[in-house]
């Protein structure tokens, strides 16, 4: 019998199902290509109708296709001789192509397909990875990557392409096409048996095509009876499962959801707590960040003990306790990001802490530990502007460092405004400071060489740090006393690294 899902594969996009917004976003970049000649990634769950979509498109453009999938060794040399020959305008023949640089005719364009883009890795394909992202920045004709997650493509690959989510196909867009193959199969059905193939699936379109396959095997009729009933063995994504916590599942069903996904408790809980403040509301987010320090503290505790089975009750707080800390349902489209996971041998983080500390005068552990985590939370995404400004201009940081902290993308336009922001910002504050210093006598101050009233209450530090913690407080518009406190929120027990916890410049006193 042959294969249902290659039979009743989409010829066009208008025969795609369950994801009408990506369909018309995909549709729009091949249209518009010549405009932006970008690559793009399809990225989604398994079985969600990705490789359909690529090939509907090139029999609706009238394309050519070249295909490579995991299945071929992905080298740079064969990427280079399959791909790149498609890619810079030859066609199979060796002729040149006329839909290249001088946007020719677009039936004469080759639609390169690239499978399983996120799972080039190893030996195997040595050099591949790099070869595509070179090919993609050079490329006279359409590429298309495929992947499942996306996140494990390499980030220089990721910018260099537009990207388009295929979210999970609902059951309600499953039941249609298995309605359409079985009148075309000449298969009576039950309506109920067809519901719950699709329900079973879980938003595997490929998969329940399978299933009733396997179902219809022999018979002329389907029954719910002739339905497995066992659930699909499926681990859910990381995505899937944030809308589950943030958005739509109680606490109980949340709690399901954290069991399904094939992460760590301690990759779930960073998840989480670094997306959590793009959906809930400022309420919401107090109760939720209760939960958040419950799970951190069991896991603390698994770290200290190797006792894994506090791993549940991380778990519970992470998944069950956010949830529950929301006010009903949300809907929309949340573009969710990739934590900040600040490993040590990174040498962005290094860098960074490196700065807060020589900026603060406190040790490096303390700015890791317990200075960097606040500079997320409060410039998370950079909001608000100015305070990440004041935070970039305190601690010189470039836009790597600023789009480290804040969890921004470093090539965006918002993250290289900030930076030469508060690049001025500093030039300014030196130029304030080196006026004082080394002009004449200013206007105002006394001829007796006595300095004025100005210029002895701007060294109220004794060693010339004190101008430069008052110009802070005073651009920053937070009055001093309470720089001072939030620093000794910051530093209050470390004395053990061998700080003083009533030094305002240990911590946060600067830039506060």
């Amino acid at each position: 019998m042959a294969d249902w899902t290659e039979r009743y594969r989409p010829s066009t996009l208008s025969e795609v199902r369950g994801n009408d917004k990506a369909r018309d976003a995909f549709a729009e970049w091949a249209r518009s290509w010549d405009d932006h000649r970008e690559a793009v990634i399809l990225h989604g769950s398994p079985g969600v109708g990705k490789t359909s979509a690529a090939h509907a498109l090139a029999s609706d453009m009238d394309w050519e296709t070249v295909e490579l999938n995991a299945s071929d060794q992905r080298t740079a040399d064969v990427i280079e001789r399959f791909a790149g020959r498609a890619a810079r305008n030859a066609t199979l023949g060796g002729s040149a192509a006329g839909g290249g640089a001088s946007g020719g005719d677009t039936a004469s364009r080759q639609l390169v397909i690239l499978d399983e883009a996120d799972n080039i890795h190893g030996n195997y394909d040595r050099g591949g990875a790099s070869a595509i992202t070179e090919l993609v920045k050079e490329s006279g004709q359409p590429i298309v990557l495929i992947a499942n997650e996306f996140y494990d493509i390499s980030r220089g690959l990721r910018n260099a392409c537009q990207d388009i989510e295929f979210r999970d196909v609902s059951a309600r867009s499953i039941v249609p096409v298995l309605r359409d193959v079985c009148r075309k199969e000449g298969i009576e059905f039950e309506s109920d048996a067809l519901e719950r193939i699709a329900e079973r699936n879980r938003g595997d379109l490929r998969g329940a095509i399978n299933d009733l396959q396997a179902a219809c095997e022999g018979r002329s009729s389907i029954a719910v009876e002739d339905v497995v009933t066992a659930d699909r063995d499926k681990a859910m994504g990381i995505f899937p499962f944030l809308d589950a916590v943030l958005k739509e599942e109680s606490a109980e069903e949340a709690l399901q959801s954290a069991y399904a996904v094939d992460e760590t408790p301690d990759d779930l809980t960073k998840w989480v707590e670094d997306n959590m403040l793009d959906v809930y509301e400022p309420m919401e987010a107090v109760r939720a960040y209760d939960f958040l320090a419950n799970a951190d503290v069991w896991l603390g505790r698994v770290r200290a003990s190797q006792n894994y089975s506090y791993w549940r009750y991380a778990t519970d707080n992470a998944a069950a306790g956010v949830a529950a800390a929301r006010d009903g349902t949300k809907g929309g489209w949340t573009r969710y990001g990739r934590p900040q996971f600040w490993p040590s041998s990174d040498a962005t983080a290094d860098e960074v802490v490196g700065r807060i500390a020589a900026a603060s005068g406190c040790s490096v552990a303390t700015a890791r530990r317990e200075v960097l985590p606040f500079l997320a939370t409060v410039t998370h995404h950079c909001k608000p502007r100015d305070l990440t400004v004041a935070m970039a201009a305190a601690y010189d940081l470039d836009e790597a460092g600023v789009a480290f902290v804040t969890g921004s993308g470093e090539s965006t336009n918002k993250v290289a405004s900030i930076v030469e922001d508060a690049q001025e910002r500093r030039e300014q504050r030196l130029e304030e400071n080196a006026g004082g210093a080394f002009a004449g006598t200013p206007s105002g101050s006394l001829d007796d060489g006595k300095p004025s009233e100005t210029d002895r209450s701007s060294d109220t530090g004794g060693d010339g740090s004190g101008a430069a913690a008052a110009g802070v407080n005073e651009e920053s518009g937070v009055d001093a006393a309470a720089g001072q406190e939030a620093t000794d929120d910051v530093t209050d027990g470390d004395d053990a690294d061998g700080e003083e916890a009533g030094d305002d410049q240990a911590g946060l006193g600067d830039f506060v």
